[in-house]
């Protein structure tokens, strides 16, 4: 019998960052291209704000199925099927004649996105079974996940600028023909996966769950058109309430292979690490936001300029999540997740502090960078925390609970963060006539400085969540031979292999 070969351990670690970081670009990367993409197809304002909408939405309601497809199906098959459909999706908005392809593309990509993004944490978590090997791979992706943001504006005002929008759309067809390539060689199939019944995959759940989830955050993005106490607003987040419920009555009671386990929760490091997740998203996904309007809307910044600007926070980012890997080693999640929020907050507060005009190297450039290492710092200990003393056989579910954390918390808070900026810049701006430039700008940063500040108490809340995860100790324990030559599931009887031993001090 012919043995199959596979790829060394590291291009498996490079298949899902560079996966990773394409799913996180894709936030972020059609921003700078939206005015184009509007003059292109006609699109309206409403309709160039779903391009970004329908990626995140649909992102953010199937990323739980995701990461229980990849425990159930096998994360080898549901990794390259995420891949294939996001990577088609690309092509499909690249190539797009209106704007409801272009829409219906990017939500496309967003369920792509969704299978894929569990999938390559999973993947990790599994094929790196010691405790320190684990740790350098987690840090590995992290930073790139953390960058992904941060030089998805980069990459998009470069793309747009010198070739097309729609380069920004076809730049994932070749990375991810290049990953499927890479993929079906590196990653092993899971070990002992019989044939999966329907019932196993809890279509109730999944439907009540992923529904639940896309409709709030529909409710939330849609406030800056439908203010939060109007009638639709309160009728859609009361529906979305009424689904999020059933979901978890069907869960606790009602489905025999839940789509989420309310057991899990029982693990006090993944609830913890998902608080800190829900804070974090907030705070990076409003920091970013503003940050780029604040350069573009009020210092008169370009794309291509702006996207520039970025680059120094992307790298600390990333520069810092590498760093941080190998300290966690040594002191456990825990005391970092108490330092990073802190770190972070000392920027945003920084930052408050701008005024119309301000410089980049005076006044900007210090801030982003605190703000980039507070946050690149907490990326690898809240993964780590999220992931410990998790059943192997739950890791796509851990994953895809953090990462639903993540991204609903940023939706969440950028929502109420731009109602937050908008109010206080009506405010400045009731009655004065005539409107200057002067007095528009001024009023624009100061409501941009509100929502640091609001980042900043975020931050705080983050850094009391860390400090209910238990002390970890990483300990190095070698797995039995038997039990690694299985191909894709590392599992032990007694305690979990290559898992962090959870001391409480």
């Amino acid at each position: 019998m012919t043995r199959t070969r596979y790829l060394p351990d590291w291009v498996v670690l490079v298949v899902c960052c560079v996966a990773q970081f394409m799913v996180v670009l894709d936030f972020s990367i059609v921003n700078i291209a939206l005015p184009s993409m509007r003059h292109s197809l006609g699109l309206s304002v409403d309709g160039q704000q779903w391009v970004v909408n329908a990626y995140a939405l649909t992102f953010a309601g199937f990323l739980l199925w995701g990461g229980r497809a990849a425990d159930l199906l096998g994360r080898k098959r549901v990794f390259l099927s995420g891949l294939v459909l996001f990577t088609l999706a690309s092509l499909v908005g690249g190539v797009a004649q209106s704007g409801t392809e272009l829409i219906a593309a990017r939500a496309l990509q967003g369920l792509g996105g969704a299978v894929l993004a569990p999938a390559t944490l999973s993947l990790l978590t599994t094929t790196y079974t010691d405790a320190q090997a684990r740790a350098r791979a987690l840090g590995a992706w992290s930073a790139t996940a953390a960058s992904g943001a941060a030089a998805g504006v980069l990459l998009g005002g470069v793309l747009t600028q010198l070739v097309s929008w729609r380069a920004v759309l076809f730049v994932n067809v070749p990375i991810g023909i290049a990953l499927l390539v890479l993929a079906s060689q590196a990653l092993r199939p899971a070990a002992g996966r019989g044939t999966v019944r329907v019932r196993d995959l809890d279509l109730v759940g999944t439907l009540t769950g992923t529904t639940g989830v896309t409709v709030l955050a529909y409710g939330i993005v849609s406030t800056d058109t439908y203010p939060w106490g109007s009638a639709r607003t309160i009728g859609v987040l009361l529906a979305a309430a009424v689904l999020l419920a059933t979901f978890v009555a069907v869960e606790a009671r009602f489905a025999s292979n839940p789509l989420m386990p309310l057991r899990i929760f029982a693990n006090r490091s993944l609830s913890a690490a998902n608080g800190v997740a829900a804070m974090v998203g907030a705070v990076l996904f409003g920091a970013f936001f503003f940050q780029s309007l604040y350069l573009q809307q009020v210092n008169g910044y370009g794309a291509l300029r702006a996207g520039v600007s970025f680059l120094p926070q992307a790298l600390i980012t990333m520069a810092t999540s590498l760093s941080v890997a190998r300290i966690v080693r040594r002191t456990g999640p825990r005391r970092i997740l108490g330092i990073g929020p802190l770190v972070a907050a000392g920027g945003l507060v920084w930052i408050a502090q701008l005024r119309p005009g301000s410089g980049y190297f005076a006044d900007i450039l210090g801030p982003f960078l605190l703000i980039g290492i507070g946050m690149g710092a907490c990326f690898v200990p809240m993964t780590l925390a999220a992931t410990s003393g998790v059943a192997p056989r739950d890791q796509g579910l851990a994953s895809g609970i953090v990462n639903t954390s993540r991204f609903v918390g940023g939706a969440i808070g950028l929502a109420i963060m731009a109602t937050l900026a908008a109010s206080r810049a009506n405010q400045l701006l009731a009655g004065a006539s005539p409107l200057s430039r002067a007095l528009r700008d001024r009023a624009l940063t100061l409501g941009y400085d509100r929502v640091y500040l609001v980042g900043a108490g975020l931050c705080v809340v983050a850094a009391a969540l860390g400090s209910l995860v238990p002390r970890v100790v990483l300990a190095n324990r070698p797995a039995p031979a038997a039990d690694l030559s299985a191909a894709g599931e590392h599992v032990d009887a007694g305690n979990r292999i290559g898992e962090p031993l959870v001391v409480e001090m």
